[in-house]
């Protein structure tokens, strides 16, 4: 399970998504290709001078290259920095491929700056909202279309009624990675949201906890662990309702895991917020690392963001590498969109700043 891009979610758009291909006279494709062969060739005033005769910053061919000025001067000119070529590649990709470490490099600062001021924008629309007068319509959940579904379960995977995946049984080593490192002994307190199919809560019983505080939104997967004896496990306690509902009988614990559905960044973002004000000293507090999960570059921006965000919130993060094997095509039999696709997943580990 997980939140989305820009967020942490499966039920997210994916990144890449494909432009119309704009049509153009002869003489513009001409510059076009000429701004291309600059761009090459690093000939960064050329580049300049066929940008103000009206060459197209989004055309696309098959060339491959990079040199910082040009790359500089491409997204000053209004060139997206998640913008994808025809292999469906980003300029961060081939840069990190190509050890253009000075080109990556800018890249990732730059989309980080992008992507700060973007998310600023949104706190102040939402710190707008709340001065709106009473009588406006009631904020709907950003996860309530999801609450509503009808969910489906099948051996290896909990799909929602477009068959988007809840969750699916090829995560259940990272969850046993998580547990591992948010349980250091036994007997500790500890909360996951987000139960899905029970396979981080399955690794977490494993470490025999004193307490095991499970948050669960959805009517049916709360059913479903019903039915499998979650509420009559020793030490579990099962908190019905999404977490922004349940707050109040929430405790301090050991070891906090998040994972929710259908909810973005934002959602985790404010969550994260919460989390040092229930992590006792010494806890570690994780969750599923799905931003950006179909894109190296793009999961490597948004894990900064991430990082740095939560630095601001009072919490010290590290990313364990963990290699691992793309899903096969028939794991994914059945589910709408492939929502991680990266060979290797970063496996946040936060502590409170007081502890590192």
């Amino acid at each position: 399970m997980n939140e989305g891009d820009n967020s942490a979610s499966k039920e997210a758009p994916a990144n890449k998504e494909e432009s119309a291909v704009p049509t153009r006279t002869e003489e513009e494709v001409n510059l076009c290709k000429q701004m291309m062969e600059a761009a090459s060739a690093g000939d960064n005033a050329t580049v300049e001078l066929l940008l103000k005769k009206g060459a197209d910053v989004h055309y696309r061919d098959d060339k491959a290259g990079g040199h910082l000025e040009v790359v500089q001067n491409l997204i000053l000119s209004g060139h997206p920095w998640n913008e994808v070529d025809n292999e469906a590649k980003s300029a961060g990709e081939y840069a990190e491929e190509n050890g253009q470490d000075d080109v990556y490099n800018f890249l990732l600062e730059e989309e980080e700056e992008i992507e700060e001021k973007k998310e600023g924008g949104e706190e102040e629309k939402e710190e707008e909202a709340v001065q709106e007068p009473r009588e406006k319509k009631k904020k709907v959940a950003p996860n309530q279309d999801y609450l509503d579904q009808k969910l489906h379960y099948s051996e290896d995977k909990l799909l929602d009624e477009e068959d988007n995946a809840v969750m699916m049984s090829w995560e259940g080593p990272l969850m046993e990675k998580h547990a591992e490192l948010m349980c250091t002994r036994e007997g500790m307190h500890v909360m996951n949201v987000g139960f899905g199919l029970g396979l981080v809560d399955e690794a977490l019983q494993k470490y025999k906890p004193a307490s095991h505080t499970i948050v669960e939104a959805h009517p049916d997967v709360y059913a479903r662990m019903l039915e499998l004896g979650w509420d009559k496990r020793p030490g579990v306690k099962i908190l019905f309702g999404r977490w922004q509902d349940v707050v109040l009988q929430m405790e301090t614990y050991d070891g906090i895991f998040f994972d929710t559905f259908g909810e973005f960044w934002k959602d985790l973002r404010q969550f994260c917020e919460l989390v040092p004000s229930i992590l006792n000293p010494g806890g570690v507090y994780s969750f599923f690392n799905g931003l950006g999960g179909s894109n190296p570059f793009f999961h490597a921006v948004y894990c900064r963001i991430a990082e740095m965000e939560m630095l601001q919130m009072g919490l010290e993060t590290t990313y364990i590498k963990v290699e691992m094997e793309e899903p096969t095509d028939k794991a994914w039999d059945g589910v709408a969109r492939k929502y991680f696709t990266l060979n290797h997943y970063n496996l946040p580990m936060c502590r409170l700043i007081d502890d590192v």
